[in-house]
C-alpha cells in the first residue's frame, strides 16, 4: 500500500508528544510492508534540516518540507475573528505547498493520503482533484474542545478571555463543518470518536491509540529520591498554563505535606515567566538532551492539565519506562488506565499533596503503579499494534 503521510510539522526527530505520534505511524506502518512518503510544513519552532536526518530515514520517507510563517499576527489574529474564520487553520493555507502538493500527487499514485491535523483540511479539494487516493484524518485531539478549555479557564483578561471565546467557536464551526470531508476518521481515543459522531460525523470514526515504543528497558541510572518532574513542550498554552496552576495552588500544599520533596520542570521552549521565577525546591531545567534519561532519573511524573485533548503521549513514555504517574482528570483522558493500578488521578491541591505524600513515604506502592503502567503499555500501545489496527482499516476501505 502506497500512503502520502501530511504533517503539521516535520515528524522526525521525535522530541515531543507530537512528533512521536506521528512518527509511530509512519513507522509501524513502514514494518507492516506499506510504502510512506512524508510531505510535511516546517517553522522557526519546528525546521527541517534534510542534512541533518539519517540517510536511511530519508530513504524510507522520502521527506519534503515546506516552510511556513507560524509567528503570530496580531493584526490577521483580530482580522479572522473578526469575519469569523479560524486564524489558527488559515496560516497553513500556502501557495507553496498547494504546488509542491500538486506536483507529488502528480508524479506518483498513492492508496491513502494519511493526514495529521484538522488544519491541513483545506487541501482536501486538492487532494481529491489531483489524486483518486482515499484521505484518511489522523486525529491527535478535538481542537475546539482545547480552545474551549482554555478560555473557560481564563477569569483574569476579559479582553483575553473574549478573543479565546472567539478562537474556540470558530475552530469548532470550522472543525465539524469539515469533519465529513474525509474518508475515515482515527481519533486517538473512544471518547473522542464519540463525540465527533454525536456532533454530526457520518463517515467512520474509529478510536485508534497512539501506537508508542515499548521494547526499551529502563535506563540503569541513579534515581532521585523525593522527585517529581514534568517533561512537556512549553510552547503549547494547556501545559505552561496547568504549569503556572500547580506552582501556584498545588506546590504549597505539596511542600506542607512532604518538605523533602523536589520538583524539576524540562521541556523545550521554556518561556521566560518560568526560567525567571523562583519557587522553593523548584527546578527550571529547560530542553534535555535525552528526555528518556531525564525520566529515568526521576522518581514521579506529575502532568497537572487544566486544558486539552486527545491523549497526553508524554505520560505513555513514562509509562512505558515504568514510572508512577499522577495526573489531573483531563491530563488522562484516553489513556487506557485502571485508576489506583496503573495511575494516580488528582485534580484538586489536596489531591496531589496526599498522593505525592504516599507515593514518597511507600516506595513499594509507587513501584508497583509503575510497573503496572510500564504492563499497560506495552500490552495496549505498541507501535505495530496500532499500526496494524489503521492498516486493517484501510485494506477493507480500499477492497470496498
Amino acid at each position: 500500500m502506497n500512503i502520502l503521510q501530511f504533517c503539521y510539522k516535520p515528524p522526525y526527530p521525535a522530541v515531543d508528544g507530537g512528533t512521536i505520534g506521528m512518527h509511530s505511524i509512519s513507522e509501524g506502518l513502514v514494518n507492516l510492508g506499506c510504502k510512506v512518503k512524508i510531505l510535511t510544513f516546517c517553522s522557526d519552532k519546528n525546521p527541517f534540516n534534510k542534512s541533518l536526518l539519517p540517510s536511511n530515514y530519508i530513504q524510507t520517507y522520502n521527506p519534503e518540507a515546506v516552510y511556513v510563517n507560524l509567528k503570530p499576527n496580531i493584526f490577521d489574529a483580530f482580522l479572522y475573528i473578526l469575519i469569523a474564520r479560524s486564524y489558527i487553520v488559515e496560516r497553513f493555507v500556502t501557495s507553496e505547498m498547494k504546488k509542491k502538493l500538486i506536483r507529488i500527487l502528480k508524479s506518483e499514485d498513492f492508496d491513502i493520503v494519511h493526514i495529521e491535523s484538522i488544519n491541513l483540511a483545506p487541501y482536501i479539494p486538492l487532494i481529491r482533484q489531483h489524486s483518486k487516493a482515499k484521505i484518511a484524518f489522523h486525529c491527535p485531539n478535538v481542537e475546539h474542545l482545547i480552545w474551549q478549555r482554555i478560555y473557560k479557564n481564563e477569569k483574569k483578561n476579559i479582553f483575553k478571555r473574549w478573543y479565546l471565546k472567539n478562537t474556540a467557536q470558530n475552530m469548532k464551526f470550522y472543525e465539524l463543518n469539515n469533519i465529513n470531508n474525509f474518508d475515515v476518521i482515527f481519533p486517538v481515543t473512544d471518547k473522542d470518536a464519540q463525540y465527533f459522531k454525536q456532533a454530526g460525523c457520518i463517515k467512520p470514526c474509529i478510536g485508534v491509540p497512539i501506537g508508542f515504543h515499548t521494547t526499551q528497558e529502563i535506563t540503569d541510572v541513579m534515581q532521585e529520591d523525593n522527585s517529581l518532574f514534568h517533561i512537556g513542550s512549553m510552547n503549547w498554552f494547556p501545559n505552561q498554563q496547568g504549569i503556572k496552576w500547580f506552582l501556584n495552588e498545588v506546590w504549597q500544599h505539596i511542600l506542607h505535606t512532604a518538605p523533602q520533596v523536589k520538583l524539576y520542570l524540562a521541556g523545550r521552549h521554556m518561556p521566560a515567566w518560568l526560567q525567571n521565577g523562583t519557587w522553593q525546591n523548584v527546578d527550571v531545567v529547560g530542553e534535555v538532551a535525552d528526555s528518556t534519561l531525564f525520566m529515568c532519573s526521576k522518581r514521579i511524573m506529575v502532568v497537572p492539565l487544566l486544558s486539552g485533548s486527545g491523549i497526553r503521549i508524554k505520560i505513555l513514555e513514562a509509562m512505558s519506562l515504568g514510572k508512577t504517574v499522577v495526573a489531573t482528570t483531563i491530563a488522562a483522558e484516553g489513556i487506557m488506565y485502571t485508576e489506583g493500578q496503573d495511575i494516580i488521578i488528582a485534580d484538586t491541591p489536596e489531591e496531589f499533596a496526599l498522593a505525592v505524600k504516599r507515593l514518597i513515604e511507600d516506595k513499594e506502592y509507587c513501584d508497583r503503579i509503575g510497573e503496572n503502567a510500564r504492563k499497560l503499555i506495552k500490552e495496549k500501545y505498541g507501535t505495530n499494534i496500532v499500526a496494524e489496527q489503521i492498516l486493517n482499516y484501510y485494506n477493507q476501505m480500499l477492497q470496498n
